[in-house]
């Protein structure tokens, strides 16, 4: 599932929790309403700056439009994923289930053409850094990727935890000083040999330090960060899946406490600028928007497999959509997180 901040507070959620004890490890190689309970590579341009919060929160049923032009033209079933705004371009991971899940990073302009930017990156989850560049979870190299967006030349972000290389890290949240939030759910673990003894999420602090923020959520998948970056959102638990959020104190994300459960599959995430939580439940085809305080506000429905969503377009409202070779658009009120 992920953030620039755009506009101020949701701050103090649940600031009474207890902190959670981390593990620390230093990287190897760093260069409807519901009945659901409430380091620069030279070709790179800076992203913009994230424009002023702006709009209005959506409400009831929302209708997604599919973008014909963006229909997988594989012969092999797979997904897109990762979903990431970059300029005046949408970025995603389309990547088959053959053996090693073999994935590209494609490129919808904003004529609707789109083009393969990346070719075998191995990627699912995307993010974008401050400086333009792609960040992305690589079940191919079992770690976290920095991509020159131009030049598709790749750099190791973080590459193992405790000695060992990670399962298949999968979706991103970038904090305002640079420090990332991953998932590491299981699910392309048999790209390549090794792994974790469990699945987790992590932090990588800007120096490099990995930390496990939690490895008791099942498959952790979608994350996100809250626009004024003081409460960490991870979703997962499969069939049993939950909405989890961390306050984050001095920059460390404090013990999660579910807000959302009774979700089924949860998979990726987005943040609006007022921060509402956009929530993808995969084979269900539904997108579930939540307030901060965990009650939900919105819907849709899609015609395919939904995996994740990111803001885009010309003024911010866009929402994007990535599905089993799918990709819609919601045209909001609202401006929200790339990624």
């Amino acid at each position: 599932m992920k953030q620039t901040r755009q506009c101020l507070l949701i701050s103090g959620l649940m600031a009474s929790l207890l902190a959670m004890a981390g593990c620390e490890q230093k990287v190897a190689d760093v260069p409807s309403t519901t009945a659901h309970s409430a380091v620069p590579i030279a070709d790179a341009v800076p992203v913009a700056t994230a424009p002023v919060c702006d709009g209005v929160a959506p409400a009831g049923d929302l209708i997604p439009v599919r973008i014909d032009a963006a229909n997988s033209t594989r012969n092999e079933e797979g997904l897109y994923e990762g979903p990431v705004w970059i300029k005046d371009s949408l970025y995603f991971s389309d990547f088959t289930f053959s053996t090693g899940f073999p994935s590209r990073i494609l490129k919808l302009d904003a004529s609707g053409n789109v083009t393969t930017a990346i070719d075998d990156s191995g990627s699912n989850g995307l993010a974008v850094d401050k400086d333009g560049f792609l960040i992305a979870g690589t079940h191919k190299y079992k770690s976290l990727s920095r991509f020159n967006p131009a030049t598709g030349e790749r750099t190791s972000v973080a590459a193992q935890f405790a000695g060992n290389v990670f399962n298949s890290p999968n979706d991103i949240a970038i904090a305002n000083d640079g420090t990332i939030y991953f998932t590491d759910p299981a699910f392309q673990r048999d790209a390549a040999p090794g792994g974790q003894e469990k699945t987790g999420v992590y932090r990588v602090a800007i120096d490099g330090t990995v930390t496990l923020v939690d490895d008791t959520i099942s498959n952790p998948n979608g994350i996100a960060l809250s626009p004024a970056g003081d409460v960490l959102y991870v979703n997962g638990g499969g069939d049993q899946g939950l909405l989890r959020a961390y306050p984050i104190v001095d920059g460390i994300p404090q013990a999660g406490k579910n807000l959302v459960t009774g979700l089924k599959i949860p998979d990726g995430m987005a943040i609006d600028c007022k921060g509402n939580i956009y929530v993808t439940e995969h084979i269900e085809r539904k997108l579930r928007v939540y307030n901060p305080q965990g009650q939900q506000i919105a819907q849709a429905n899609t015609d395919a497999n939904l995996t994740n969503v990111a803001f885009g377009g010309a003024d911010g409202k866009t929402l994007f959509l990535t599905g089993a070779g799918a990709l819609w658009k919601i045209d909001l009120a609202v401006t929200g997180s790339p990624y």
